[in-house]
């Protein structure tokens, strides 16, 4: 009778034990599972990032022509003589020197950010690199915005003249001088805008992480 009731009671616990080994093998797949699961707006984040990427690119060759534009603006009448030369460059006006000098720097942070622009489409959850990345794009939208507004108004003036100061249009005789230098203000100003509207989409980001 001992023996029987003995190995009754090693049976019962061997039955609680396969019956426990049993209950426990579907918590260890459910945690696998919950592994897998990938966070939300990873994607969309991810979409983001690639098209930040290909604007950061519009507004580098923007700022890079018309730096080039302006600092190559330069024009000798013919009329010219050896004593006396009639002769137009980019450093005869300070608004234009500080045009040349905003895009140049505008153009190299826009070369540094790339970089940084291909982690947040390796990492497009890392919301530090991209809130100093919206900073920095936000003080050189600025800059350009500025730098193209002051060059605009000498252009302004050098096509339309202004009678009350009895200021003639210089545009007359250096055709191809203001076209360079027009030619350079459109692109500031489109790479002024393709910036700020980088700063949205960074912006549209992080709103949803």
């Amino acid at each position: 009778m001992a023996t029987a009731e003995k190995s009754g009671e090693i049976a019962i616990n061997m039955s609680e034990t396969k019956a426990s080994t049993k209950g426990k093998a579907p918590l260890l797949n459910s945690s696998k599972a919950f592994a897998v699961v990938e966070p939300p707006n990873r994607g969309a984040k991810r979409g983001i990032a690639i098209g930040d990427f290909f604007l950061r690119l519009c507004a580098l060759g923007a700022a890079l022509g018309a730096a080039i534009s302006m600092g190559t603006a330069d024009q000798l009448l013919p009329f010219t003589t050896q004593f006396l030369q009639f002769e137009a460059q980019y450093d005869d006006f300070d608004a234009f020197k500080y045009f040349v000098i905003s895009l140049a720097m505008v153009t190299g942070y826009l070369l540094l950010s790339l970089p940084f622009s291909i982690v947040c489409i390796i990492r497009p959850l890392a919301t530090a690199l991209r809130l100093f990345l919206v900073i920095f794009d936000s003080i050189m939208g600025g800059v350009t915005i500025a730098a193209g507004s002051a060059a605009a108004a000498i252009v302004y003036v050098a096509h339309t003249g202004n009678p009350n100061t009895n200021w003639l249009p210089i545009c007359q005789q250096y055709g191809d001088y203001c076209q360079s230098a027009s030619g350079a203000v459109i692109g500031s100003l489109i790479a002024g805008a393709v910036l700020f509207f980088i700063v949205i989409l960074s912006a549209f980001a992080l709103k949803r992480s």
